[in-house]
């Protein structure tokens, strides 16, 4: 199975807004533990070409913070599984999921785009506030 994770790559978390996600890292996973990692640059591309993205590295699930609808659905037309709501060490993350015991909100949304809040207002990243638990 292959696993992606938005992710931080100054601190190995979980990236807290999918659209937003300047690295994903990529796992390969077997027999319940990660075999190989490794950190992909988007390269810029943002909301809808990461499911694009994601699809060029055939990933089959991700795990994530906070994701809007639209991403939403476009991950699920390609076929990948979601894990929203998820927060904490990247890895120890995809190794509770290779291990069956990944703690997760299938709700969890971020209401960015619905007009909540916008983070371009604000002088922080998004991973800085609780975008994955609105």
């Amino acid at each position: 199975m292959i696993v992606a994770v938005t992710y931080e790559k100054e601190n190995g978390q979980v990236f807290q807004h999918f659209g937003h996600s300047e690295f994903f890292k990529i796992y390969e996973v077997g027999d319940e533990k990660i075999q190989k990692a490794e950190v992909y640059d988007t390269n810029g591309q943002g909301h809808g070409a990461l499911a694009d993205f994601l699809h060029g590295y055939a990933v089959d699930a991700l795990i994530c913070g906070g994701i809007g609808g639209g991403a939403r659905n476009a991950l699920d037309a390609m076929g990948i599984r979601l894990y929203p709501g998820v927060s904490g060490d990247a890895d120890e993350a995809v190794a509770a999921l290779a291990a069956g015991k990944l703690s997760y909100d299938p709700d969890t949304t971020c209401s960015h785009h619905e007009g909540e809040h916008n983070c371009g207002e604000h002088d922080h990243g998004c991973g800085g506030h609780s975008c994955g638990n609105h």
